[in-house]
């Protein structure tokens, strides 16, 4: 069944747009509050958010629906989404709620909802949301004596900060290293320095100043270039950059070269494998994670399995599976031994445990194998469904053909935008430049013909 409102990761869209208004906002929170309140205790919801301007809104409108059938609500203000899911354990609440579009633009937004134990709603519990959100709004209403309170968090930040630390062995410092950390003017720009500073370090902050509308731009781990610049600038150690809700992290080495979730993976996996931490053999990833990182793992021993994209696809397999590192390309890592969705922060805690303790620079550490040449192109459209074109399956069938065992070819419409992303990696860089560009062409052909 189609979904109305939740997509990939939850619900998003463009600030007073439908489905992301106050209106829509309101029906979510007394939805999920209707569907969570089960039993006879006072029932609570946790919600964070990040810097955008249209947060005040989405959190005023979400807090007016808990509390309208009868949900206390904990407000936390801007934190990481990690964070949020930690908090909704920690206090004991029934439901958690991130109001973020992660490393989109300021002027989305959206809403992800988590379990009482921090793990993202599956498709079935949605649905159930969206049946909710479309029925009579005076049937979910609580009566006047059971409307529920709303209170802040004070220590929200402390605690997070605290929880950050502790994934670190007790002894180990950062003293010595000179840290860059690019906060995206984002939900970290006060957690992330300040958990790398109370750690020994010496930390240059970037990304740091959010006004409502700068959030991702220019800066962060989608546009990482103010952050290399800066490493080199002051000659760091290491560069940090988060999203907008800092779930996911890109690491910037002493040279300014720029390392990706693949990367990352690899040096976890490794270092948690021999110090017997690592579960399951294996890690899991996604299906644009790079062949590299695959062969890479099985000459050390270790399996790689793949799932659709979409870090709550890896952590429903590493659950499945007892997985307990997973991850994407794009720096989404999920530690499950600490969290139950990507942590940004604790990924680079990491790798730098692993810099301190072997004594390498961060160029050699984050050095595990070399990538596969990778392209990956974005198709925009308007209507219509361009992958179903007879030529587009006939530009896919034959880039199968000719990339053959030797190379991989992932085609998939975005989960948040009308776009058609395609990806080939292979040993021959020609090879797969080619395939991408005949795919390409025939989605932009099947697309123009649709308009």
């Amino acid at each position: 069944m189609t979904r109305r409102y939740f997509g990939t990761d939850g619900i998003r869209g463009l600030s007073n747009k439908h489905p992301m208004t106050a209106e829509v906002a309101m029906k979510v929170g007394m939805a999920a509050g209707k569907l969570f309140m089960t039993g006879g205790h006072r029932h609570r919801v946790v919600i964070g958010k990040d810097t955008r301007l249209s947060g005040y809104m989405l959190e005023a409108a979400l807090l007016s629906g808990f509390t309208s059938v009868g949900m206390d609500v904990f407000l936390l203000g801007p934190m990481p989404t990690p964070a949020v899911a930690m908090l909704t354990r920690s206090l004991r609440a029934d439901l958690g709620v991130m109001i973020s579009a992660s490393h989109n633009r300021y002027d989305d937004n959206g809403i992800k909802l988590f379990d009482p134990d921090g793990y993202k709603l599956s498709d079935d519990v949605e649905r159930e949301i969206e049946k909710l959100i479309d029925s009579s709004s005076p049937d979910l209403l609580a009566l006047p004596d059971n409307i529920g309170r709303a209170t802040r968090v004070e220590s929200a930040q402390e605690r997070y900060i605290e929880y950050a630390k502790r994934t670190l062995p007790k002894n180990l410092k950062l003293s010595g290293l000179r840290i860059v950390i690019d906060c995206a003017n984002g939900a970290a720009y006060k957690v992330a320095p300040e958990a790398l500073w109370e750690l020994g370090a010496e930390v240059i902050k970037i990304g740091v100043d959010p006004n409502g509308r700068n959030i991702n731009h220019k800066c962060g781990s989608t546009a990482p270039e103010a952050l290399v610049d800066k490493v080199r600038e002051v000659r760091a150690d290491i560069g940090i950059a988060l999203d907008g809700d800092a779930d996911r992290v890109v690491i910037v080495d002493e040279k300014g070269q720029i390392v990706d979730g693949d990367q990352l993976m690899a040096v976890i996996a490794e270092s948690w494998h021999r110090r017997g931490k690592l579960a399951a053999a294996g890690i899991v990833a996604t299906v644009m994670s790079n062949l590299g990182l695959e062969r890479y793992l099985k000459d050390i021993g270790l399996s790689m399995a793949r799932t659709p994209v979409g870090d709550r696809y890896v952590v429903e397999h590493m659950r499945k599976h007892g997985f307990n590192v997973g991850g994407e390309q794009s720096g989404h890592i999920v530690l499950s031994d600490f969290t139950t969705t990507g942590d940004g922060l604790v990924s680079a805690l990491q790798v730098l445990a692993v810099a301190v303790s072997t004594g390498q620079p961060v160029s050699e550490v984050c050095s595990r194998f070399e990538r596969l040449p990778q392209i990956l192109k974005n198709v925009r459209y308007a209507e219509g469904r361009p992958l179903e074109d007879s030529r587009v399956r006939k530009a896919i069938d034959s880039a199968t053909a000719k990339l053959g065992q030797s190379g991989r070819l992932v085609i998939r419409p975005s989960g948040t935008e009308p776009v058609i992303r395609v990806m080939a990696e292979g040993d021959d860089e020609k090879l797969v430049s080619t395939v991408v560009d005949d795919i390409v062409e025939a989605v932009k052909t099947a697309t123009a013909k649709a308009a």
